[in-house]
C-alpha cells in the first residue's frame, strides 16, 4: 500500500479539494485499494514525511523540507493542465519501484 502525504497550508480546504482529483484520477488509471491519502499542514511535513512514499503538495515548497520524492500540484487546485501532475504522481509512486 502507498501512502500518500497531501498538504496545503492548513491541510484543510485545498487539501480536500485536491484529494478527491487525486484519488479519482488513481482509480481511474487502475490503483485502486493500491493507496491512502493523507491531509497535513505544509508545516508538519518535516516531521511527517518519513512515514510517506509522496508528498503532494498544493503550494511552493522547498524539497529539502521533504523527506519522500514531492510533487507540487498547485494546477490541481484550478483543475487546469493536470495532466503532467498526474503523469508525475503516477510515475512517482508506481513506476519508480
Amino acid at each position: 500500500m502507498k501512502r500518500i502525504l497531501l498538504c496545503c497550508a492548513t491541510g484543510v480546504a485545498t487539501s480536500t479539494v485536491v484529494h478527491k482529483r487525486v484519488e479519482e484520477e488513481l482509480k481511474k488509471r487502475g490503483y485502486a485499494n493500491q493507496f491512502t491519502i493523507t491531509q497535513c499542514k505544509v508545516a508538519e511535513v518535516p516531521g511527517q514525511s518519513p512515514n510517506y512514499d509522496l508528498c503532494v503538495s498544493t503550494i511552493n515548497m522547498d524539497a529539502k523540507n521533504c523527506a519522500c520524492p514531492l510533487v507540487i500540484a498547485t494546477n490541481l487546485i484550478i483543475n487546469r493542465m493536470t495532466e503532467p501532475i498526474y503523469n508525475e504522481i503516477e510515475e512517482k509512486l508506481f513506476k519508480s519501484e
